[in-house]
């Protein structure tokens, strides 16, 4: 696949994932909706390592990646099914939106990575203004979302210092091999999950449940990560970083378009203050080097 085609299908996916994470539970439960995901991305991952021959490490770092990836998979998938019944698609995407500056903010303290600039520091504070307005914004959309957004919140952090987890291990697997690893470490959990919250097998499951389960199991758990690894490989990490800047809004977009999704103007303007934080924590540096030559 060529760069611009693995760039699109990303941000396809990763636009098009929060509205199918809300229309895989419809009818069947949050727990259960996850679970299947997962399964299905799991059997999916190992036919396909079985076809290429790709080993799967089981050395020391592997093992370590495989039980990070786990429980910070389990911890941001499960809030996140969770939260979906009471915040819509969009503010998913949203709230999703802050993982680079979570991340980075990790790695600043726990790998010693970047240092903390003027500009890095004035993007999380546009990053904190926008998650502010959107707090307020999706407090008045439907019943229990507070709570909702408190969990999806947590589930961004879950899944940016997952990331900081793995980044420090320094496990060099195979990525579909990783996935692998990672699912088999988290599939218990969801299984247990489900188990607790409802351990019922849905008598009858909507069309639109099973579809976008398998689109989540396929492209969403397998493929998306697969085209992100490849990006990362031979791309920019500038160019790859706009991915997070259009996937907010193009999810808000669908949401509303395709669920009949209320987006109230605060949410727009915290969409906006995310956006520009991004921007500024990734290229305010760049922005400011070249004023300062042409001056």
């Amino acid at each position: 696949m060529s760069l611009p085609a693995a760039f699109v299908s990303v941000i396809l996916i990763w636009s098009t994932t929060p509205l199918a994470i809300k229309w895989s539970a419809v009818g069947v439960g949050f727990s259960f909706a996850v679970f299947m995901r997962m399964t299905v991305g799991a059997l999916l991952c190992a036919v396909l390592l079985a076809a290429w021959r790709v080993p799967v490490p089981l050395h020391r770092k592997a093992l370590q990646a495989y039980l990070a990836g786990g429980l910070s998979m389990f911890g941001a998938m499960v809030l996140t099914y969770w939260s979906s019944q009471f915040v819509s698609s969009g503010m998913i995407a949203v709230l999703f939106g802050l993982s680079p500056l979570i991340t980075s903010l990790g790695a600043m303290m726990w790998l010693k990575e970047e240092a903390i600039t003027a500009s890095k520091l004035a993007g999380m504070a546009m990053g904190l203004l926008g998650l502010f307005l959107v707090f307020r914004g999706g407090l008045d959309l439907h019943a229990g979302s507070a709570l909702g957004l408190i969990a999806l919140f947590l589930a961004v952090v879950s899944q940016s210092l997952g990331l900081v987890w793995l980044k420090r291990i320094g496990d060099d697997s195979p990525p579909l091999a990783m996935t692998l690893g990672i699912l088999v470490v988290a599939l218990p959990l969801f299984f247990a999950a489900w188990w607790l919250a409802d351990g019922q097998v849905p008598a009858e499951i909507p069309e639109r449940a099973v579809a976008a389960t398998l689109y989540l199991g396929t492209f969403g758990s397998v493929l998306g990560f697969a085209l992100y690894y490849y990006l990362i490989k031979h791309m920019e990490a500038g160019r790859i970083a706009l991915i997070t800047l259009i996937t907010p809004v193009m999810a808000l977009l669908l949401g509303h378009g395709l669920n009949n999704e209320a987006v109230s103007p605060q949410v727009w303007l915290g969409t906006a203050s995310i956006v520009s934080g991004l921007c500024l924590h990734r290229w305010g540096e760049q922005w400011l080097r070249r004023m300062a030559k042409q001056a």
